[in-house]
């Protein structure tokens, strides 16, 4: 089944948001910085939602740097690409990538949040809205870091996404707010910001891919994540990745070129996205929920994005390596 992954307005369930949580097409819920005023406020929102539906994946956007969006009472977790000029060695950078990727899905986990939609695969280029969220200009940085980042993350319990496939580094424009269109070869590409996708998922190290809201003109005239060819033909043939396949936000005006929400998810969906996102807007988010027909599957890939209990619990307890990689992500926090 296709589902989707929509917001709520405030620190609390409000309004018809206990009735809209409770559609079956509804799988996730994302929060963001408005949705937050302390972990104890927090932890009683995911409350009132797992009430309602406890299977829900609840999902932030939680990177470091400044796509962070709890502050107050959780560590300061670095922009990924400062990670390895503080380092000045690549050993270091790799342990140090690998605590802060442990810390900042450990703090998450102990609200019972399930994801950060992380980590950014993106190279380092001309993207504004990449820029340091990026871990490095080169794919092979990239590669060696996002794994060992990767690799804290599930030492927690939490599955990784990579995004955004199949590379959002090189064209300036951003997706939030216009149509971004990366005219390289597809060869390109390829041999470069493809790489760590395509690395860390031959090693089961992704559990999910979030594509990018651009255009690839030279392989296909339609965005990423509305485009058969990127995510069958590429993603699930060539590369076999077999795990969740998430829309980047429906509601950017890079998902324009689809046309209203009900087309954005049509198309969305006939590409090959598992569940699609309707951010910040909710009359859109309900419109899909009122007259649009979700597809069934018997096969629920959803179920493996959710936490590890055992490493999880283990996870938990190692209040020392908490200690530790807090006070690493405050001595990289400008």
């Amino acid at each position: 089944m296709s589902y989707l992954m929509l917001d709520v307005a405030g620190t609390q369930l409000q309004g018809d948001e206990f009735e809209v949580l409770q559609h079956p097409a509804v799988g996730g819920l994302i929060l963001f910085s408005r949705n937050y005023q302390s972990r104890e406020q927090l932890i009683e929102l995911v409350r009132s939602v797992r009430q309602i539906r406890p299977e829900l994946i609840i999902a932030v956007d939680h990177e470091g740097g400044r796509v962070q969006r709890f502050r107050d009472g959780f560590s300061q977790i670095p922009a990924m690409g400062s990670i390895l000029p503080a380092a000045q060695d690549m050993t270091q950078a790799l342990d140090w990538a690998k605590e802060l990727g442990f810390l900042m899905a450990v703090e998450l986990l102990a609200c019972d949040i399930d994801l950060s939609f992380a980590p950014v695969l993106d190279l380092d280029g001309i993207s504004e809205v990449i820029g340091k969220r990026a871990f490095a200009s080169d794919a092979a940085t990239v590669t060696a870091l996002a794994r060992s980042f990767v690799a804290g993350m599930q030492d927690s319990g939490m599955a990784a996404v990579g995004k955004h496939f199949p590379g959002h580094g090189s064209v300036a424009a951003d997706t939030h707010h216009a149509q971004a269109v990366d005219n390289r070869a597809l060869s390109e590409i390829a041999a470069n910001d493809l790489q760590p996708f395509k690395t860390l998922i031959a090693e089961g190290a992704l559990q999910g891919i979030m594509p990018a809201h651009v255009i690839y003109p030279q392989a296909d005239a339609k965005p990423a994540g509305f485009s058969h060819f990127w995510l069958q033909q590429v993603l699930r043939q060539q590369l076999q990745f077999n795990g969740v396949i998430f829309s980047d936000d429906l509601g950017m005006k890079g998902a324009a070129f689809a046309g209203d929400f009900r087309q954005r998810a049509t198309a969305a969906i006939a590409a090959g996205c598992d569940m699609v996102l309707v951010c910040n807007e909710p009359e859109g988010a309900r419109t899909l929920l009122q007259d649009f027909v979700w597809p069934v599957s018997a096969n629920d890939m959803l179920a493996r994005l959710r936490p590890d209990q055992g490493r999880l619990l283990d996870a938990l307890q190692n209040e020392s390596r908490w200690l530790s990689a807090s006070a690493l992500a405050a001595r990289l926090h400008p």
